[in-house]
């Protein structure tokens, strides 16, 4: 699946819930997919720490058959349900396909009117991180 046809799925899935706490839970529960693949505590390191995040967030990421596969946690539950969405849509696909994405369903789902200024500003700075991984393996090739 591409970028794009995740994130409309992600849209769809979120469209369908009315309420706020309803999308609320189900981040939430996007949040509990990260335990079966979880990022191991020896990575929640300084170096995989991301600034400007008003909670801990960590990613890492490894480049496997020309594709980048990302894991991440977060102190911060909320936080954490983005973690996992950033990661639903960004893992399993190319330095290039992550480098040029146009991640429309931050905006799409709701998401950032919910969000604090400082909470925002943090998405960004995970989503400045995925990208730059992309550009660093994209440049090595």
């Amino acid at each position: 699946m591409s970028i794009n046809e995740i994130q409309d799925e992600l849209i769809e899935e979120f469209e369908l819930l009315d309420d706020w706490m309803d999308r609320y839970q189900l981040l939430v529960d996007y949040a509990e997919e990260l335990k079966k693949n979880p990022l191991p505590e020896a990575d929640k390191t300084e170096s995989n720490l991301i600034d400007g995040c008003q909670s801990k967030v960590w990613f890492t990421c490894t480049y496997e058959d020309g594709k980048l596969f990302f894991k991440g946690d977060s102190d911060a539950l909320l936080v954490k349900g983005i973690v996992a969405l950033l990661i639903h849509v960004l893992s399993g696909h190319t330095p290039e396909e992550i480098a040029n994405a146009n991640l429309y369903f931050i905006e799409k789902i709701g998401l950032q009117e919910h969000l604090s200024p400082t909470r925002s500003n943090g998405v960004v700075a995970m989503l400045k991180q995925m990208k730059l991984y992309a550009l660093a393996y994209g440049a090595k090739g």
